[in-house]
């Protein structure tokens, strides 16, 4: 197993259920954009939130 592995295995015990799902969630989507080699396709986090920003903005 992997360094990145072992921790995520770690700290999916140490968090709330909710929390542990969800980390679970997105890291399954990410491992299915990289099945599709389209990991370049994804839209980074931080742009969605400064689109939502600046709609919030106005």
């Amino acid at each position: 197993m992997t360094a990145i592995a072992e921790q995520l295995d770690r700290k999916l015990s140490g968090w709330k259920p909710e929390t542990a799902s969800e980390v679970e969630r997105l890291i399954g989507e990410i491992i299915d954009w990289a099945d599709a080699d389209a990991l370049d396709l994804m839209r980074p986090r931080h742009l969605e939130q400064e689109v939502l920003d600046i709609i919030d903005a106005d």
